[in-house]
């Protein structure tokens, strides 16, 4: 049997969270999915996700690779889950409780 060809390489990851945008009237929390980016055997760099493991280049799957990376990560503490609740802005401000 030959050497097998390099299919795709972890080149980075970000957890999953919350990016926090300040507006007019307060804060929008949108959440952002854990993700990995990998360098597909095609030369092309994708951020993949659970739900989107497809290289948009090439269309190479990397299920095994993506799942397998993301599977052994935890949840962060609740201050990451919830950062609305430890943002310290306004606590008699009328807002709705959390």
């Amino acid at each position: 049997m030959g050497k097998g060809k390099l299919v795709a390489k972890i080149v980075e990851r970000a957890r999953a969270g919350y990016e926090v945008e300040d507006v007019q009237y307060g804060k929008v929390y949108r959440w952002q999915p854990e993700t990995v980016v990998v360098e597909c055997g095609c030369g092309e760099e994708a951020s993949l996700t659970h739900s989107e493991t497809a290289c948009e280049e090439c269309g190479t799957e990397h299920t095994g690779l993506v799942r397998e990376d993301l599977s052994d990560r935890q949840p962060q503490g609740d201050e990451d889950v919830h950062p609305w609740r430890y943002s310290g802005d306004g606590e008699d401000d009328g807002a709705l409780p959390y």
